[in-house]
């Protein structure tokens, strides 16, 4: 077989494992064999459509066996998956269409306003979708796929206010499922609970790749619902979840909490903020424990990994670094911060991204010898276990996802009657932050917060609106014309 990349997967599991369940959506239930046949019909149409070997296809949609299918079709004729998140609004998704270059779009229907004009191929996923499948071939395909290709570009918020698109190839995917494998100890009748998006790297990499790499089943969810959770756990025996904290408290919540039959389930991870350690005692008291993780989708995003038997004992750290993974902590200076000194991650690695689409000197910023630079803070102790300590760059994290303020504060220059502003990180119970936006008002202009807030729905997606206003008669800044976000963080941030 020539394809060494993803678009292989179903192919050679099918050869493996053709009958054992593979996904699993409401009703519907395909085995590998139906899976590596699905792929290949639609990697046959997509190409009579005009798809080629490195034609971008994005795919818009909650979580669905089209959107899976739709990465192994693009995989098999050498073409690069996009994947969008469903959560942005319809300009964002514009942009990113645009900026990749996209030529094919696959859409859910409920994101059929989202996908507007979309680009010249476009299939709603359906009765067009399946007729789709129906006329094409089952021939195989075998392009010459190799691990350093380019297998899918996912877009991460960028500092600068416009998005990213951070370039993974086939090795990075690949490597990444087998940190995976080799971390959580997956077994091959492993029943994942895929309620994380798969548009999100940590769904899609740290969950359902690895899991179907091992020939395990996927039981997909469009979205999540913490009741719904605890009767799907029951019901398909579930094994394998992964959550952001926010997730598995409001679970923990749930009346049936209690009496709920979670016998079947091994493997709990965590990732997008740390885990509090009353939620760990909460698991710990119907005999689960979390396994945690830091990462980035720069790095297919995999990085630390802090294990079931160091839950408690190293609690708040993020663990140590995957088994093909390096992770420094460096000084200002660029050497090695000693233990207990805050240093900022770097990170190396089979898995870590080649760079960011189109943007060469952002990439060279980025990744230097072989270094990722995650902008991130953190300080190791004496045995080697790293804790995330701050965030060098301004990013803060709601609901496990990440919001860059300088997106944010983009949008709120463009309304009406704002001069300035500066968008933070608050705590929230729920969500761990939420946005505050921090306001002047042009002179002789009375904002009303509401408004201000109205302003930006149909603009940003919901998770980055800032949840509160506050109107100050300016802000303080260096020298040079900076925001000095400490200060301002130090006022308005409680």
């Amino acid at each position: 077989m020539r394809n060494e990349g993803i678009g292989s997967w179903p192919t050679r599991r099918a050869r493996k494992t053709p009958h054992r369940t593979a996904l699993v959506h409401g009703d519907l239930q395909y085995s590998y064999a139906d899976l590596h046949e699905r792929s290949t019909r639609l990697a046959h149409g997509l190409r009579a459509s005009g798809i080629r070997r490195g034609d971008r296809v994005a795919y818009l949609g909650p979580n669905h066996p089209a959107f899976l299918e739709t990465l192994f079709a693009t995989g098999m004729l050498g073409a690069v998956f996009v994947p969008l998140n469903i959560r942005l609004a319809a300009p964002e998704i514009a942009y990113q269409l645009h900026d990749c270059g996209a030529k094919a779009l696959l859409y859910a229907p409920s994101c059929a306003e989202l996908a507007g004009d979309g680009p010249d191929v476009t299939v709603e996923v359906g009765p067009a979708y399946e007729q789709l499948l129906a006329d094409a071939g089952t021939d195989p395909i075998d392009e010459a796929v190799a691990l350093d290709d380019l297998c899918l570009i996912m877009y991460t918020s960028g500092t600068t206010g416009r998005p990213k698109g951070a370039m993974l190839t086939h090795g990075n995917l690949t490597w990444n499922a087998v940190n995976v494998l080799v971390d959580h100890d997956l077994v091959a009748d492993e029943r994942a609970l895929v309620s994380a998006p798969l548009f999100h790297t940590a769904g899609l990499n740290m969950l359902t790749l690895p899991v179907l790499l091992k020939g395990g089943a996927c039981v997909l969810v469009e979205s999540f619902d913490p009741a719904a959770t605890l009767d799907l756990i029951e019901r398909h025996r579930i094994t394998f979840m992964f959550g952001v904290p926010t997730m598995f408290d409001l679970v923990a919540r749930q009346p049936g909490w209690d009496d709920a039959d979670l016998s079947s389930l091994r493997l709990l991870t965590c990732g997008g903020a740390p885990v509090p350690t009353s939620l760990i005692a909460t698991y710990q008291k119907r005999g689960l424990t979390f396994l945690q993780g830091y990462g980035m989708t720069e790095a297919s995003p995999g990085t630390l990994f802090l294990d079931a038997e160091h839950a408690v004992s190293k609690a708040g750290s993020a663990g140590v670094p995957h088994f093909f993974s390096d992770v420094r902590v460096l000084a200002p200076d660029g050497s090695p911060a000693a233990p207990g000194e805050s240093g900022e991650v770097v990170v190396r690695g089979p898995h870590v991204s080649p760079g960011y689409w189109g943007l060469p000197e952002e990439s060279a910023a980025a990744f230097t010898d072989g270094w990722f630079r995650t902008g991130d803070a953190a300080r190791t102790d004496e045995d080697g276990y790293i804790t995330i300590a701050d965030r060098i760059k301004d990013m803060y994290i709601s609901g496990g996802e990440n919001v860059y303020p300088a997106e944010v504060e983009d949008a709120l220059l463009a309304v009406a009657g704002v001069a300035e502003c500066a968008v933070i990180g608050v705590p929230d119970e729920k969500w761990g932050e939420v946005g505050r936006a921090v306001v002047v008002p042009e002179p002789g202009v009375r904002l009303d917060p509401e408004q201000v807030l109205a302003a930006l729905a149909g603009v940003l997606a919901r998770y980055k609106l800032p949840k509160s206003v506050v109107l100050v008669d300016s802000l303080p800044r260096t020298a040079s014309g900076k925001l000095r976000k400490n200060d301002i963080r130090a006022q308005h941030g409680s």
